[in-house]
């Protein structure tokens, strides 16, 4: 069969399953089973050009896509801004929204000239935003803060990655496994942290989601806000960053498009002088920007 035979099937298996994007998906299963980037699978396509891989692995791969299983767990890794993150069964995987929540927090903390700021990740999951900041913002230090023992297990492994490559930022960045909303979590630090940045579980409880990619492999701890409207947890988030933070620091939390105007209406009755709904690409109400009075 040729390279384009190959993806042709592979693609058809999935659409059958209903993977949203079957031809993506099969093309990056297969730079996977051949050790190469996608851009080489889309070039070794577009030459008509034969490629070597292991073509149990792919196969296997494309069975486990079927079945709906999400494709960063196949793959063992996922994108997040300019970090390649380890995931797996008991993480949530990284979205491009939680991107822009970062960037929010970022050019805070450029806006202000904050040479060495002190961030807080509560709910760290795999440690994207965390991890993201130290790498990004030298002399940031970072302390994170994660429940979920399989979680804080992915999040430590990536920490060493990002150690590996970059021993300053590794050094910098501090987890702590313990609930995040509690005041007994990172107590120290109460009242000198310039911004938490963080993406609490959110989603209503009576908003199951559709994608089994979804509903059936991220956490249920890393989904669902603890109430019929989702906003428990993202209220309590709330409040422990009100502690944490040094008067004038920055909270920057991801939320549901339907939880933006209670958030701020929450955050201005509970210490907070500024607070407003920022958007994400879509125009959507998505994150919470508040500033501790």
């Amino acid at each position: 069969m040729s390279l384009t035979d190959v993806i042709r099937d592979a693609s058809a298996t999935l659409r059958e399953a209903g993977v949203d994007t079957p031809e993506h998906d099969a093309k990056l299963l297969l730079a996977e089973a051949a050790g190469v980037d996608l851009r080489d699978v889309d070039k070794a396509l577009l030459m008509g050009e034969p490629l070597a891989f292991d073509e149990a692995r792919f196969d296997g791969m494309v069975a486990r896509r079927a079945k709906r299983e999400p494709l960063q767990y196949i793959v063992g890794h996922a994108p997040f801004r300019y970090l390649d993150l380890e995931v797996g069964p008991g993480v949530f995987i990284p979205r491009p929204e939680t991107e822009m929540v970062v960037q929010e927090g970022i050019d805070w903390i450029v806006r202000n000239r904050i040479a060495t700021p002190r961030v807080v990740d509560l709910c760290a999951g795999s440690g994207a935003i965390g991890l993201s900041v130290a790498t990004e913002v030298r002399g940031a230090e970072v302390w994170a803060v994660e429940l979920s023992p399989d979680a804080y297990a992915w999040t430590e492994r990536n920490r060493e990655r990002v150690a590996r490559r970059d021993p300053l930022a590794g050094y910098d960045y501090h987890l702590e496994r313990g609930d995040a909303t509690s005041p007994l979590t990172l107590p120290q630090l109460d009242g000198t942290i310039d911004i938490v940045i963080t993406n609490p579980p959110y989603v209503p409880q009576t908003q199951v989601p559709e994608q089994p990619e979804v509903r059936d492999h991220d956490p249920d701890m890393a989904l669902y806000g603890g109430s019929a409207d989702g906003v428990l947890i993202p209220e309590r988030i709330v409040l422990r960053a009100g502690r944490l933070l040094r008067s004038g620091g920055a909270l920057v939390m991801e939320h549901d498009v339907t939880q933006g105007d209670r958030l701020v209406a929450f955050a201005h009755a509970n210490g907070f002088a500024e607070a407003r709904t920022g958007n994400d690409w879509t125009g959507r109400p998505r994150f919470l920007f508040a500033v501790k009075g």
